[in-house]
């Protein structure tokens, strides 16, 4: 009987719908809280942690490029450490990944309840009233029957194949780019006040520059530009894979970061002095935007954001629904999860088992975590830990097959990959202690789920894998004493100081990288995807266009 395992998805994605993918899952609630989040962490000096952070996940998407385009498969970055340092470095990246931005689906509908509960409307106060409790910050029962709705409309528009995500993804990232635009530029003509970027303690860093640090990994600013990723999972259904990924990766990167500069400038500057003479940036928003408009009486602005509530966390909740997917059958495919949840549909080619998956796992973790705030600094301490995935897999695939014909080359990998590497181990200090450590844990406990699935495929050549993985180890586990050691500025206990601390992380962080590249091996499994594009057919050549950047 077929089991239809031996199916591919289709490739029916170009540059625009994978363009539309990176930027639907960048402008999410991110856009709606992140601003008023940042400026509460560091004031006007956000402004530079938005740069900080662009300039970061910039440099480790040009990494992942390189591989990307070289393994353009469903689920991609999941796989790519799988290839370079067997199963036990694989499974913990794929863990991560998949960890970081399957929470992320919940929290998406979370948002839209948020601001939901505060519409003016009386006809709606019966139902928005009760469904966020202001002093517990956690959505009631009805909340989370309303939040658990539009997961399952996530579920649906994904369930019916690619080509109706494509379309529908589209025309909501069209709208989800108008709006933020519109707001920014109604608030700033409607009162803008210059005077509140050195209001507070007359300084543009009003809470030093450690806060415009922190800001990056817990205000919601990694969180934000995690879309980035997206279109990566998705390159086995692109039609021309080579071309079209890397331009979609960057083109989604630079919208981010001046959308969202031109959001927190709005923001800063839309506060009305007074409040900033009383709070200073601890202001007290339920919905930030939202507040702004309707004390500058921006009515039309206010009408749009309250339905963008809906639309910009629905988008990216859409999209990372079909991106988890993709996922759980790369791991699935790989012997880390069961079989049958990489079994595509015969008619749609979605491995609908995987997507169900997500959709229980969603659902559970809007029950542990019933507000945005509860989750956000979670998903984006997280999501760090991903980002050494590219810079690790390039440089190791340098070294393990430095002449596969790669459609994207970068011609200075030698020092993009250990400064993505370093970068991100600085984004994961800054994070702070204890969160830090709690994250890292969380991590750790996949070993259970490895060592489970693992046992059932047997023990053969374990030692190599665990050779390849000391690095991996170690590393998390230095990175859980550097940050409880560092500087108290950071949430440590000051044995490094502040300045010294970030000099160590990075030394540490460039040992842990050469180790890790040197850790690399030719893996059957690399092995074999390099005989494939031996063999690769001709029509698929002509599609791999060469690019250097």
């Amino acid at each position: 009987m077929n089991n239809n395992l031996g199916l591919k998805p289709k490739r029916k994605m170009g540059l625009v719908s994978l363009t539309m993918t990176g930027i639907g899952s960048i402008i999410g609630s991110g856009w709606l809280f992140g601003a008023y989040h940042a400026a509460k962490i560091a004031g006007p000096a956000s402004l530079v942690s938005w740069v900080i952070g662009g300039i970061a996940v910039l440099v480790v998407a040009l990494t992942y490029t390189e591989v990307a385009t070289l393994f353009p498969k469903s689920g991609g970055p999941v796989r790519f450490l799988e290839l370079t340092h067997g199963s036990i470095v694989g499974y913990m990246a794929a863990w991560a990944t998949w960890l970081s931005i399957v929470t992320v689906i919940p929290v998406e509908a979370e948002a839209s309840v948020q601001y939901m509960h505060s519409w003016q409307w009386e006809w709606a106060k019966p139902i928005t009233s009760t469904i966020f409790n202001d002093q517990t910050h956690s959505l009631s029962f009805v909340g989370l029957l309303i939040a658990a709705g539009l997961m399952l409309i996530y579920f649906l528009l994904n369930y019916w194949s690619v080509s109706l995500f494509s379309k529908s993804q589209t025309s909501i990232t069209i709208f989800k780019i108008a709006i933020p635009i519109f707001s920014v530029a109604s608030i700033v003509a409607a009162g803008f006040h210059p005077q509140n970027f050195t209001a507070v303690n007359h300084s543009f860093a009003p809470y030093g520059w450690a806060g415009a640090l922190t800001a990056v990994a817990t205000a919601g600013i990694v969180f934000a530009y995690n879309g980035f990723q997206s279109p990566m999972h998705f390159a086995g259904e692109s039609k021309n894979p080579g071309k079209d990924l890397p331009r979609a990766i960057i083109l989604t990167l630079i919208i981010a970061v001046f959308l969202y500069l031109g959001l927190q400038a709005a923001f800063i500057g839309g506060v009305e002095p007074s409040e900033l003479a009383i709070k200073g940036w601890s202001l007290d928003f339920s919905s930030p935007f939202a507040q702004l408009a309707i004390a500058l009486n921006l009515n039309l602005v206010v009408m749009l954001l309250y339905v963008d509530a809906f639309v910009s966390p629905s988008g990216t909740g859409i999209t990372y629904m079909g991106t988890t997917t993709r996922m759980l059958f790369a791991m699935s495919e790989y012997g880390h999860l069961p079989k049958s949840w990489s079994k595509l549909h015969p008619k749609y080619h979605i491995p609908r088992a995987a997507l169900w998956v997500n959709l229980f796992v969603g659902f559970i973790f809007l029950y542990l975590f019933r507000g945005w705030g509860q989750l956000a600094g979670i998903i984006s301490a997280a999501t760090v830990v991903t980002y050494i995935v590219g810079p690790m897999a390039a440089m190791s695939l340098r070294k393990l097959a430095p002449d596969a014909k790669r459609p994207v080359r970068l011609k200075a990998l030698q020092i993009i990959a250990p400064l993505g590497f370093a970068i991100s181990s600085e984004v994961l200090y800054w994070s702070r202690w204890p969160l830090t450590g709690k994250v890292i844990f969380i991590l750790l406990l996949g070993f259970v789920i490895y060592a489970y699935f693992q046992n059932k495929r047997g023990w053969k050549n374990i030692k190599q894998h665990m050779k390849s993985s000391a690095w991996l180890l170690v590393y998390f586990v230095t990175m859980i004493v550097l940050s409880f050691i560092g500087s108290d500025q950071f949430g440590g206990i000051n044995i490094i100081p502040f300045g010294y601390d970030m000099a160590v992380v990075a030394v540490v962080s460039l040992f842990f990288f050469y180790w890790g590249v040197n850790s690399a091996w030719l893996t059957p499994k690399l092995e074999h995807e390099l005989a494939q594009l031996e063999v690769k057919s001709e029509p698929e050549k002509e599609l791999l266009v060469k690019h250097s950047i």
